[in-house]
């Protein structure tokens, strides 16, 4: 399976790698689609991959499935045209807390048989909350986040301050590369407009904390998830690069767990 990127930092980096070392899965990054050539010009070299500025000649390369590896407005500007030729996996899922894009999207994929993938990203337990959803069997969902101050206030504080309470809709409107968690969690579960989601910048951790609860018919869960930084940058939790990976493998698979 050939493999394109949309986007050139800490985790398009880490799948490249990561596919470079795992040669059994018959998996490979050929094509990376960025802004400018010349910044990206040795990660091309030492991955042996195609650099392309232009969606068309990107996707007319050699690519079986996309990777979106960018942001949120890529992702608005491009999964349209990318849906017309090729499946992709999408890491900026805070672009589909917009209803009549995600069901133009939805739409696409299947007018054009592709294929839609989200990666659970930075927390788990989605499969659980997905099942209980389909059953009807869920009640309500509340995420609390906890981030590094640094990473959420400009103003230096010396305790822990709530930034945010509210929905998952409102949240990744005024945190769009900080929560996309929550549009994770309201896709899986009872909606964006329902999930309740609390953000808390505490400048006594050095990691991203989000714990989920769940209720519903079928009891309740607490999920708990600590997240490390990837060393390449303190703002992208390593989760969410390891969710992508084990994504790509799952696409090849043809047995299914969760």
């Amino acid at each position: 399976m050939n493999i394109g990127i949309i986007g050139g930092g800490a985790i398009a980096t880490y799948i490249m790698e990561m596919v470079e070392k795992q040669t059994n899965e018959g998996m490979q990054v050929c094509s990376v689609l960025v802004r400018k050539k010349e910044k990206y010009a040795k990660l091309a070299t030492h991955h042996r991959v195609d650099l392309y500025t232009d969606v068309d000649a990107f996707l007319a390369s050699d690519v079986d499935i996309v990777v979106e590896a960018a942001n949120v407005h890529v992702v608005q500007d491009l999964l349209p045209t990318i849906l017309r030729q090729k499946s992709a996996i999408i890491i900026s899922v805070g672009a589909f807390v917009d209803a009549t894009f995600l069901t133009a999207m939805k739409q696409l994929a299947k007018d054009h048989e592709q294929h839609l993938y989200l990666p659970s990203g930075a927390i788990g337990g989605l499969d659980l909350i997905q099942h209980a959803a389909a059953t009807d069997s869920l009640t309500s969902v509340a995420l609390e986040t906890r981030k590094p101050a640094h990473t959420l206030v400009e103003t230096p504080i010396h305790s822990e301050q709530i930034v945010f309470q509210g929905t998952a809709a409102t949240a990744i409107k005024q945190f769009p590369k900080n929560i996309n968690v929550s549009i994770a969690l309201g896709l899986a579960g009872i909606g964006m407009e329902q999930t309740e989601v609390t953000i808390i910048a505490d400048p006594k951790v050095e990691r991203n904390f989000h714990t989920i609860v769940a209720k519903g018919a079928f009891g309740q869960a607490t999920i708990h998830v600590e997240n490390t930084p990837m060393p390449r940058n303190a703002n992208t939790s390593y989760l969410a690069a390891v969710s992508v990976v084990g994504t790509l493998k799952k696409t090849r698979s043809h047995f299914h767990l969760g």
